[in-house]
């Protein structure tokens, strides 16, 4: 599947089933994706009863698994059968600054940095890291968190 098959199918109302076998967290959490192009992405997940904290926020590991997602996705979108690459989480970094309520949007405006990135580790054996950053605003456009991931891919 091409990178932009790939986007087709999940910007596409089915795109659920992928997270139901993939991600099944991250489906029952409400994680949600928004916007997958060139210039990055954009996840998002709402405040509900399933994946909120004690104090009546959004449980900070919902929060990342929205957070890795928008990066994540910017490289998973690469692997076909013609480009096939591993990916490994190595690294995780974030900052919180407010309280998660209502709808946060994650954004990753990265993608011409992972588009490289995937090229390059297409062409080495090695292995190579790269840190996506992604910020977390609410329905104000308030800053909520911001976070940074560390990936590790290799040509397989």
């Amino acid at each position: 599947m091409s990178k932009l098959a790939f986007r087709k199918q999940a910007l596409g109302p089915f795109f659920f089933l992928f997270l139901l076998r993939r991600l099944p967290l991250a489906y029952l959490a409400g994680v949600k994706l928004n916007r997958l192009n060139d210039e990055g992405s954009i996840t998002s997940i709402k405040f509900k009863w399933l994946n909120q904290n004690p104090f009546r926020s959004i449980y900070f590991a919902a929060m990342h698994m929205a957070a890795e997602f928008s990066t994540g996705s910017l490289l998973f979108q690469y692997i076909d059968k013609k480009t096939s690459f591993s990916m490994l989480l190595v690294e995780t970094e974030a900052q919180f600054h407010k309280k998660a309520i209502g709808k946060i949007v994650f954004s990753c405006n990265k993608g011409p940095e992972a588009d490289s990135f995937v090229e390059e580790v297409l062409k080495i054996y090695e292995g190579a890291t790269i840190t996506l950053p992604v910020e977390a605003s609410n329905e104000n456009g308030d800053l909520v968190a911001t976070f940074q991931y560390t990936w590790s891919c290799r040509s397989k």
